[in-house]
């Protein structure tokens, strides 16, 4: 496969932009009070159902809808409104100069709806480097890991895996890109290796050195 015929599919969070100081708090903290409101629990059983959920299914929204009939618009729009977004992100601008330098196809591949991820995007300048945006909606609410998530993308998009390279912070959602037959880059700062990770990162901007090692 040539380097110009290669599909990158990017996730957002944690793997574009840093979400974890100040956005997950913010998303963690409104998910709980969504929970404790609409399940009537308390703090420390709303908090348990959100992790567990997480942990199972991908994402805290795929539980609640399983579980119990949550709607899923109205629970994303609950949970992401950010009335300062802007003053929460942690973005490194030099991630657009290791993008330009990556040849081929790049989507958005994220568990996040699309109002936030669009928002991300576009306050960052990462929106011009992307043909497309998969969020959670039109990935039938199907989150990664789940394959049916990543096989929606694949056919809407006529790609075949082979020549996708999926990069990601979550090992659980590169798993289920190697078993399709992707490529596969492990963005994360910890020790651990993977046989599921065809190469390890600690941040996007080392993509265009190592990119040939895929």
């Amino acid at each position: 496969m040539s380097t110009a015929g290669r599909v990158w599919l990017f996730d957002l969070d944690n793997t574009l932009h840093n979400a974890t100081p100040s956005i997950f708090p913010h998303i963690n903290r409104a998910m709980r009070q969504y929970i404790e409101h609409h399940l009537g629990v308390d703090e420390s059983e709303a908090t348990r159902i959100r992790q567990d959920y997480w942990m199972r299914y991908g994402a805290t929204l795929r539980g609640l809808m399983r579980h119990h009939g949550t709607d899923p618009n109205h629970f994303l729009r609950e949970t992401h409104a950010f009335p300062d977004l802007r003053r929460l992100l942690d973005f490194q601008k030099p991630v657009l100069h290791a993008l330009r330098k990556l040849r081929g196809k790049k989507v958005i591949f994220s568990n996040a709806p699309r109002h936030y991820t669009e928002a991300i995007l576009g306050m960052t300048g990462l929106d011009r480097h992307f043909s497309a945006i998969y969020s959670l909606e039109n990935l039938r609410f199907q989150p990664k890991p789940m394959l049916a998530g990543f096989r929606t993308l694949l056919r809407a998009e006529h790609l075949d895996p082979k020549h996708c390279i999926m990069v990601e912070d979550s090992l659980a959602n590169l798993v289920s890109a190697k078993k399709l037959g992707m490529k596969t880059v492990w963005v994360s700062t910890g020790l651990r290796q993977s046989p599921f990770a065809d190469i390890k990162i600690k941040s996007v901007l080392e993509l265009p050195e190592r990119c040939g090692q895929l």
